[in-house]
């Protein structure tokens, strides 16, 4: 047995155009662009490396790119200041903060400097809490609209756009990262699975992964996961991405996994395209949201503490990740 290949090139280029039909829409009706804002402080070669690619991302599907970088001495509060300028900018519809910061700088205080409503990579407490306490996906809506991170948002999409079940399946995460194995066991635990979330220390971790009808791996360690650790007919997501002999792999052996899983990710070319489509995906919902509320009205919190804004009430909208 070989596996179905959840090809995240095929089904990423397949949700950008649907993007880009909805950016004309948008822009017939409001008169206006979205705008993805991008902060990076200092010159982080990752980070440099990504941001290009964000950029490219935005071109293919007219969404407008605007960079804010500063220099790796930057302080704290000057950072601050500028989430807070972007905060009160009505043009900028997302924002995403990138990640390391320099040393010195404390990435929370950043983060939660952000509008919950522009946050479209679901870093701030209160995109996170609402996904936490959001209900199952076929019961009513009980927390206002949130955000969620565009990486683990993304896995959950390839599921669904292969029409791999989740409802009732076992499902076994490595990796509690905040910003994807955290948000990707709610986003299943939404869909009914049941949910099991393992790291390095779980031990033995391969007594954990074999009951997984759902596979998925975010701790960077090459080929953590092997054949004799996967459940036959599993479905695999592999979040990781760790140089090895001048290739990129994932967590997951790949050539051996494939002839034991139903279905699974490659690396490079499986979750890694998603992630761009769901921040294009996001700060479209962003602007729609924005659009429908009226900017001033929608885009405001507390520099303080967070409060709940009038975009935050509207409960009855849809949310990211349903």
């Amino acid at each position: 047995m070989s596996a179905t290949i959840l090809d995240g090139r095929k089904v990423s280029k397949e949700i950008l155009n649907e993007i880009k039909q909805e950016v004309k829409s948008y822009e017939a009706d409001y008169d206006a662009t979205p705008t993805l804002a991008l902060v990076r402080a200092g010159d982080d070669p990752a980070s440099v490396s990504y941001a290009g690619m964000i950029e490219r991302t935005c071109n293919k599907v007219g969404i407008t790119f605007v960079a804010h970088t500063r220099p790796s001495d930057v302080t704290e509060d000057e950072m601050v200041r500028l989430i807070r300028t972007l905060n009160d900018d009505e043009t900028v519809n997302g924002v995403i903060i990138q990640q390391p910061l320099p040393e010195g700088i404390r990435p929370e205080v950043v983060v939660e400097a952000l509008d919950p409503g522009k946050d479209i990579d679901g870093a701030h407490p209160l995109n996170a809490g609402r996904l936490a306490r959001a209900a199952f996906v076929d019961r009513p809506q009980n927390v206002g609209p949130y955000f969620v991170p565009a990486t683990p948002l993304g896995g959950l999409e390839l599921l669904k756009r292969y029409s791999v079940n989740i409802d009732g399946e076992r499902a076994v995460i490595v990796g509690a990262s905040n910003l994807i194995g955290k948000p990707l066991s709610l986003l299943l635990t939404r869909h009914w699975a049941t949910v099991t979330v393992c790291d390095l220390h779980t031990k033995p971790l391969s007594a954990m992964t074999k009951q997984a009808d759902i596979l998925a791996s975010v701790t960077g360690v090459a080929h953590l996961v092997t054949a004799d650790m996967v459940k036959e007919g599993a479905t695999v997501l592999d979040f990781g991405f760790t140089e090895m002999d001048g290739e990129w792999v994932g967590d997951v052996d790949f050539e051996n996994v494939k002839e034991i899983a139903d279905a699974i990710t490659p690396v490079p070319g499986g979750t890694g395209p998603m992630t761009n489509a769901m921040l294009m995906r996001n700060t479209m919902t962003a602007a729609q949201r924005q659009a429908r509320l009226g900017v001033r009205q929608a885009s405001r919190v507390s520099t303080v503490a967070v409060s709940p804004t009038r975009l935050g009430e509207e409960a009855s909208q849809a949310s990211s990740g349903s």
